[in-house]
């Protein structure tokens, strides 16, 4: 059964040090006068009763006093005070300053600041097979002190862990890299792999009372073992890429020019020299260095 957080209001602190400090008064006279009567009391039994009633209630209420100072305690802004008495939970103090609760409160402070997680790289497989490592970065805060405190362990060590965990599940779901228009990787989507990272790590954390902000990959990088491998593949891959955009740019040049040509009725041109003029267009557009013209000074079917 999870624990629900109650949050209850602590005294102040600066109307309860008056107080006190009447009461001291109160109990330091008891006392004092109660000795003066006693010095001074005649044989009568009923007044000498009463005096020494008078000390020993003085007397016992003096430790009481004392303990009374426990109370106190003071909470920075965006702090908590869990307060537990005998075992059970009687609610969280989130009103920031100088407090007084029950001494017999056990007190526990909690920082409802954020916090940021840098976790370490871990090597995992992606969708493919591929051995990669990642690492992740999550900012995270406190929303719920009950639970943080009775229902997890060590609520920050419980971060740690969950994270680690959600970020091998999410490198599993995903391909490092990809050339599909539309397919997500972890490389080329960030925004998208960050958005899922944070969902999971919620839905996992939640039951500690904590609230991801955000959650975002610090590191991702192939395995060494691979690294060298998956570069030349990505290089081939980029050229291939690359040679594709030229051509089909190239293949539409070709084609506009041959429109053009004969909507303007410039040259007529029959198919065997379409074909040499495509050849040589194709020649000139997709080469990797620049072609080096040849001037026709004859006729052009020489």
């Amino acid at each position: 059964m999870q624990t629900q957080e109650r949050q209850v209001n602590a005294f102040s602190g600066w109307a309860m040090v008056p107080t006190l400090f009447v009461v001291g008064v109160g109990i330091g006279y008891g006392i004092f006068s109660s000795i003066r009567g006693l010095a001074h009391a005649d044989s009568s039994n009923e007044p000498l009763r009463m005096l020494v009633l008078g000390l020993v209630v003085s007397v016992l209420a003096l430790p009481v006093w004392v303990v009374l100072f426990w109370g106190f305690f003071t909470l920075q802004p965006n702090q908590g005070e869990v307060l537990i008495l005998f075992g059970k939970y009687k609610g969280t103090v989130k009103r920031s300053g100088f407090c007084w609760a029950n001494p017999l409160f056990s007190k526990k402070k909690l920082s409802l600041r954020a916090h940021n997680l840098n976790g370490d790289t871990i090597k995992v497989n992606d969708l493919r097979g591929n051995p990669i490592e990642i690492a992740t970065v999550v900012v995270w805060w406190v929303a719920d002190t009950a639970k943080a405190s009775f229902d997890v362990e060590d609520y920050k060590d419980y971060v740690t862990v969950q994270s680690e965990s959600a970020l091998r599940h999410l490198a599993s779901a995903y391909p490092y890299d990809t050339t599909k228009e539309g397919e997500l990787s972890l490389r080329g989507s960030m925004d998208e792999v960050s958005d899922a990272l944070r969902t999971e790590l919620q839905e996992r954390v939640s039951k500690a009372g904590l609230h991801v902000e955000e959650a975002r990959l610090s590191h991702l990088a192939y395995a060494p073992e691979i690294a060298g491998a998956m570069l030349q593949r990505q290089q081939a891959e980029a050229i291939v890429a690359a040679r594709t955009r030229i051509v089909d740019g190239a293949v539409g040049m070709v084609e506009m020019a041959l429109t053009r040509l004969e909507e303007g009725n410039a040259v007529n041109l029959d198919e065997e020299r379409k074909g040499a003029m495509v050849s040589n267009l194709l020649v000139v557009l997709c080469g990797d260095k620049p072609a080096q013209p040849v001037i026709n000074t004859g006729t052009l079917y020489n």
